[in-house]
């Protein structure tokens, strides 16, 4: 324990259940998720997964997710495979039907008639509050917060507050030279070792003596 808990642990919490280092949990390849990073759930952490909705291998995208993030309960996000074409006259998904009505839309790979926003990416020390959903190809910056019940729809700048239906930008947590100088330091690619070393200054408002202790 003098280098924090065992990141490889899945309930660092024990005997607390509820709380898991998520990357332990993780069945599909298509998901990433970095150390220390915590899903806590009401009822069974094993909902993770079920809550990456519309998640279609076809489709090919990922959802990413930094080190050091923390995920409230009912958090979800919205894969690629939830879009719809709006051009036409029905939004309907017919391409996706392989008894014929692939053939009649000209369209074999199902995969490239809906819109695609890309890979969903979770920067590092992010905090996402309880029934947030995040959107398709959103991303959202290192050291954000979501606010509980957010729905975003776009990118979150790095050490933003969003919060609201769509989200919006409430504040930003440090100035943009504060920003620049955390980014640069990235504590969170540390080794434990380092990151036991000057937890006080992680945990602190003292960037100046983080900058030092980067060095």
């Amino acid at each position: 324990m003098l280098n924090g808990p065992d990141s490889a642990a899945p309930y660092p919490m024990e005997p607390y259940k509820n709380l898991v280092f998520l990357k332990n949990l993780i069945t599909r390849p298509n998901i990433i998720v970095g150390d220390y990073t915590y899903y806590d759930d009401f009822t069974d952490p094993g909902n993770f997964e079920k809550n990456v909705l519309y998640h279609f291998d076809f489709v090919g995208d990922k959802l990413i997710i930094g080190n050091f993030c923390a995920i409230a309960s009912g958090v979800k996000f919205i894969m690629n495979g939830a879009n719809h074409q709006t051009a036409p006259i029905s939004t309907f998904p017919f391409a996706i039907f392989r008894n014929g009505w692939e053939g009649i839309v000209n369209e074999e790979n199902p995969a490239g008639k809906f819109p695609y926003k890309g890979d969903t990416v979770i920067g590092n020390d992010v905090w996402i509050g309880h029934d947030a959903t995040i959107m398709p190809g959103v991303n959202i910056g290192d050291g954000a917060v979501i606010a509980t019940k957010a729905v975003v729809t776009k990118n979150v700048p790095a050490y933003t507050i969003v919060g609201g239906n769509p989200a919006k930008i409430i504040r930003k947590r440090f100035t943009d030279e504060q920003i620049t100088r955390l980014q640069n330091i990235a504590w969170w690619n540390w080794t434990a070792e380092k990151i036991t070393r000057h937890l006080k200054l992680i945990n602190s408002v003292d960037i100046d003596a983080l900058e030092q202790a980067a060095q």
